[in-house]
């Protein structure tokens, strides 16, 4: 398909038809100007991990260097991930369902994905992708089932889709400038989360971030930005306007000491946090606390802004609000009145 040029090209999944799939990739470059993958039918992963095929990328269904690449249709997609589940075997060690790669002026449209192993859907070193109208879901005691993983990309539209798994609704990592999410249904899962940044003492960066007019539904976190301690480099210009929490635990939280077990004694560096206002914000919280900003104490959180915050919390207890290290202002949001430096 990649290898003849002319008109776009056309790949059909058909519908009505199953397909079961070892672990494949789809290189590029194309000599075509665009190639579209017609998903109207229904693939499915090896039954469990010991029928899986070698796969030392730990990928199921991966694109790579596809230039103006299209992925629509009614079609579902199954990756029977249970057998990687239950083991609690190492995120690395799983595969994830769709991986793209460097291919800019990506569209995905229309699909479902079920039951991944890993991540259901990655993004990394892609510009101009707009991914709407898909379905993702996995249960929400599934690990590391993220949604949507972005790194390393930028110009990123997801928009009118419905996200309910066991991780992250959409995770933005390293490398991610100009990602907008809007009208997103997240939940169950940890919500959407900006990072976790700056593992190992790994630099990163992240900015332009906006996420609006979306829906989270009993999931163990709302609007999220997660750092670890000693990383380096800046997450900066983050929005999240216009969310509605349901039942949600920590709807609003920023945590610049992100760790697995336990907190490092010495910090030195951190990923320094600024300009993120959390604007037009409601619901219900299944916890007391609303809203954690829990900065370091080496960058301290800059320009940060709550405004129009209206959180109640489920049990009809006093919402409580916790900062650290903060600096930056609340608009008509009491709760949030004394929790910035001046």
């Amino acid at each position: 398909m990649c290898g003849s040029g002319g008109n776009s090209k056309t790949f059909l999944i058909p519908s009505n038809k199953t397909f079961l799939l070892q672990p494949l990739m789809f290189q590029g470059p194309c000599k075509s100007p665009s190639v579209q993958v017609k998903f109207d039918g229904k693939i499915v992963a090896p039954i469990n991990k010991a029928a899986w095929s070698e796969n030392k990328l730990f990928r199921w269904v991966s694109f790579k260097e596809i230039i103006g690449l299209t992925v629509t249709g009614s079609g579902t997609i199954h990756g029977r991930g249970s057998s990687f589940w239950k083991p609690r075997m190492s995120p690395s060690k799983r595969p994830t369902q769709l991986h793209f790669k460097s291919c800019n002026d990506l569209k995905i449209s229309g699909i479902t994905s079920f039951n991944s192993p890993r991540n259901h859907i990655s993004i990394s070193e892609c510009k101009r992708v707009k991914i709407t109208k898909i379905k993702l879901v996995a249960p929400h005691d599934s690990p590391n089932t993220d949604g949507i993983d972005i790194s390393r990309s930028s110009d990123v539209d997801i928009y009118d889709t419905i996200i309910g798994t066991g991780d992250d609704c959409v995770a933005i990592n390293n490398g991610s400038m100009n990602i907008n999410i809007t009208r997103m249904n997240c939940g169950p899962g940890h919500g959407i989360s900006v990072g976790s940044l700056g593992r190992d003492g790994e630099e990163s960066i992240v900015e332009n971030v906006q996420v609006t007019n979306c829906t989270f539904f009993r999931t163990d976190n709302g609007a999220r930005i997660k750092t670890w301690p000693n990383g380096k480099g800046y997450a900066k210009n983050i929005l999240f306007q216009g969310l509605t929490f349901r039942e949600t635990k920590n709807p609003i939280i920023i945590d610049q000491n992100y760790v697995d077990k336990g907190r490092l004694d010495v910090e030195e560096s951190a990923v320094a946090i600024s300009n993120v206002t959390f604007t037009d914000i409601r619901g219900t919280s299944q916890v007391d606390e609303i809203i954690k900003i829990d900065c370091s104490k080496v960058t301290y959180c800059k320009d940060i802004v709550l405004d129009k915050i209206d959180i109640a919390t489920v049990d009809g207890n006093k919402p409580v609000v916790e900062c650290s290290n903060v600096y930056g202002k609340s608009i008509n949001a009491n709760e949030a009145n004394g929790c910035f430096k001046t």
